[in-house]
């Protein structure tokens, strides 16, 4: 199945802000509640480590994504960790829930486009269900940007081109007709988008499909950072999984080597269902 560039609507100009924030804030309260991250959580304590980060600089955030859980379980180097939000189209009002939920997390309120990251936001950069969004040009964009900047970068995908993967789509769809009400901060008008006009339901399948489509395979990955210049980085990418978890995650790392390498590829270890790679480049 080749990677399509498909259009997934709430993330257009076009799209009703306040219909967007629905969409952002279902898919917050999915993650959150399903946990389908915690199978990162090792792989980020292994780069804040390396990257001796307590700061993380986290990239087209939607409706706060899995940081109020995930933020429990991280440690910043022995220092407290501080988790900043940011969007293109910045979800205010679920960034402030997340922060009253966390003390980690706190949040910039001015638009952030994930290819020109402001100055002032230095940090460890993530993004979670988010990277496949954009045109191989745009993600290229991206990861030079954490280059350019010095800074590490960790992207994280639940989404992939399969079809069991696509056919969970139509079951994600359901979701927002049972836990609608219990979704924060409350609002009629998602129960009106919802259960009177089921817009949410309708773009919930309609992204999530265009989202498996568009997602960017862990050989893919690698070739992006091939074409990469600057500083050498260290980078790792695979597919990964824990015990407890049905759904493996596709990542991607790359951070500041501070060893030294020759260009090349060789295998470090197996997580889930793939064997990882990791590849140290000299720009």
């Amino acid at each position: 199945m080749r990677r399509a560039q498909l259009i997934e609507l709430h993330e257009q100009p076009w799209f009703p802000p306040s219909i967007r924030d629905e969409i952002t804030d279902i898919l917050q309260f999915g993650l959150n509640l399903s946990n389908v991250y915690a199978p990162a959580v090792p792989l980020l304590q292994q780069a804040l480590r390396s990257t001796q980060s307590h700061v993380i600089i986290d990239l087209c955030s939607g409706g706060g994504g899995p940081w109020v859980g995930l933020s429990r379980k991280l440690q910043g180097n022995g220092r407290a960790l501080k988790i900043c939000l940011t969007d293109k189209y910045p979800n205010l009002k679920a960034f402030r829930t997340a922060e009253a939920k966390s003390s980690a997390i706190t949040f910039y309120p001015e638009s952030v486009d994930a290819t020109t990251v402001p100055v002032e936001l230095r940090g460890f950069r993530t993004m979670f269900t988010s990277f496949h969004h954009f045109r191989r040009e745009e993600a290229l964009a991206i990861l030079q940007s954490s280059v350019g900047a010095g800074q590490g970068i960790g992207i994280f995908e639940i989404t992939r081109r399969s079809a069991a993967t696509i056919s969970l789509m139509f079951l994600w769809a359901l979701t927002p007709f049972v836990f609608t009400p219990f979704v924060r901060p409350f609002r009629w008008s998602r129960l009106l988008w919802t259960y009177v006009i089921p817009i949410v339901p309708f773009v919930l399948l309609f992204d999530g499909v265009v989202s498996c489509l568009r997602t960017y395979r862990p050989q893919e990955l690698s070739e992006l950072t091939d074409e990469l210049t600057g500083a050498e980085y260290r980078w790792e990418t695979g597919e990964h999984k824990s015990v407890s978890s049905k759904m493996p995650i596709t990542y991607l790392l790359g951070y500041l080597d501070r060893v030294r390498s020759a260009n090349r590829w060789f295998p470090i270890r197996k997580l889930g269902r793939a064997a990882s790679l990791v590849r140290t480049s000299s720009a």
